[in-house]
């Protein structure tokens, strides 16, 4: 008989709410997302709902928004997501802590350190969140004028890529002998340089931490663009995916999965975990209502600096009134910018009432009680649009607490969440292999 499929869940800690007002709703913590107090209270509540990762995402500059519109903005400063992270491993025992890192600004040897680090610091629940950056302002900090060209960064993501993974195969997992007696420290025929020299890269090597407990952390990546959909199929191993409509996630997946067999990666070993915005009440009336609450607190300023983002071009020229004109296309996400233009165009929508959509969360989102939630969630796993979710969550603490209290024990009865966790690493727990070293144990590689 074929084991029951069940759901994988990510909390996305951005670094608390996707909502723009998530940090006004009554009750929230406006300081949680510089509070590491709130912060830990976060990671152990997810543990305690048998989540499989606390998802850091980042950015590497103050958001690209009006002054107007940024002094709105929470998550204008936060935590460095490889500071942070370790700080939660030693407060937790079980759930992964997946870490951002642009590799358009970072050089590969810094990268496969830091997340080695997390790695063993957390007994092996390292993630990392591959991103090319698109926030404009980001290229600025790093001597830029503007970001690389978008085929450009994919290039350099992928070679940044295998250098950092190679990095981590400088030592053989059984390397440190540790041999008191004799005074051997390492076996040195168990360590070898790099000696990468690509088109982007020359790194020597080896890297100066032992192999990660996990082999690799987990690779994680989220772009939808035909680069950003390539390269998932080749490195990923979670896709953090756009939700939408169900067809539209179904084609997303058949799409990934298919470009997986085509390179002869086996389908199980990457979970496609669409993003997905929930507000839980015991009622749909109840939801709704709290939904309207949170988008009632959006200002206009904020709307339209946030559609300006998502664009890639100032919005705020346009005519709040009028249809959202011709986007061309700009060094920004590709992505987001596609998925407005269709939103407004589906809908019909002003460039004011896009914009209100922007402001507060436009994209795809579980609304009403647990049962209802619960439905949705194993229509999608059952169909072929997802392994799991990324949640994200209206407020904090309330909204994580009712998914965490209402939601998963409704997902528990029915037999398509876990009671436990199943494993020690975050690997485990998301049913992925551990990868062979290429240096030393080619037959058993996995990638």
């Amino acid at each position: 008989m074929a084991e029951q499929r069940r759901l994988h869940l990510g909390a996305v800690m951005r670094p608390v709410g996707i909502h723009t007002a998530w940090w006004r709703y009554p009750g929230s913590y406006p300081d949680a997302n510089f509070n590491f107090r709130h912060l830990a209270r976060f990671a152990q509540t997810l543990e305690r709902g048998r989540f499989d990762a606390f998802f850091m995402a980042d950015h590497l500059a103050v958001l690209n928004m009006p002054v107007e519109a940024l002094k709105r903005s929470a998550t204008v400063t936060s935590f460095d997501p490889l500071t942070l992270l370790p700080a939660l491993a030693v407060l937790t025992e079980h759930i992964g802590l997946i870490a951002t890192a642009s590799t358009t600004y970072n050089e590969p040897y810094h990268i496969a350190r830091k997340m080695a680090s997390l790695d063993h610091i957390s007994n092996g629940r390292a993630g990392w969140n591959v991103v090319t950056s698109s926030n404009p302002m980001e290229a600025k900090n790093f001597g830029r004028d503007e970001h690389l060209e978008h085929a450009t960064r994919y290039r350099r993501a992928r070679e940044f890529i295998d250098v950092v993974t190679g990095l981590w195969d400088s030592w053989a997992d059984d390397a440190f002998v540790r041999d008191v007696e004799t005074g051997v420290y390492f076996d040195p025929d168990k360590l070898r340089a790099l000696d990468h020299q690509g088109e982007f890269f020359k790194v020597l090597g080896p890297l100066n931490i032992a192999r990660p407990i996990q082999g690799w952390p987990v690779i994680v990546q989220a772009g939808a663009s035909e680069a950003g959909r390539q390269l998932a199929a080749e490195t990923a191993e979670v896709v953090f995916a756009a939700g939408g409509r169900l067809e539209s996630a179904r084609a997303f997946y058949a799409d990934i999965k298919s470009r997986m067999d085509r390179i002869g990666r086996d389908r199980d070993h990457l979970k496609v975990l669409p993003a997905a915005f929930v507000v839980v009440g015991e009622t749909a009336e109840e939801a709704r209502a709290k939904r309207a609450k949170l988008d009632s607190l959006v200002h206009y300023e904020s709307a339209i600096a946030s559609l300006s983002v998502m664009l890639g071009v100032d919005a705020s020229k346009f005519d709040p009134d009028a249809p959202l004109p011709d986007i061309p296309e700009t060094n920004s996400s590709k992505s987001a910018r596609e998925r407005m233009m269709e939103l407004a165009a589906a809908e019909n929508l002003t460039v004011r009432q896009l914009a209100q959509r922007a402001g507060g969360y436009s994209g795809f989102g579980f609304i009403g009680a647990p049962k209802a939630i619960a439905d949705e969630m194993e229509e999608w796993l059952f169909t072929g649009a997802a392994d799991g979710f990324n949640i994200m969550f209206s407020h904090a603490p309330g909204g994580l607490d009712d998914f965490v209290d209402l939601v998963v024990p409704e997902l528990q009865r029915r037999g398509i969440f876990r009671r436990e966790y199943e494993g020690a690493t975050l690997r485990e727990n998301l049913g992925l292999p551990r990868p062979g070293n290429r240096f030393f144990d080619m037959s058993s590689n996995e990638k």
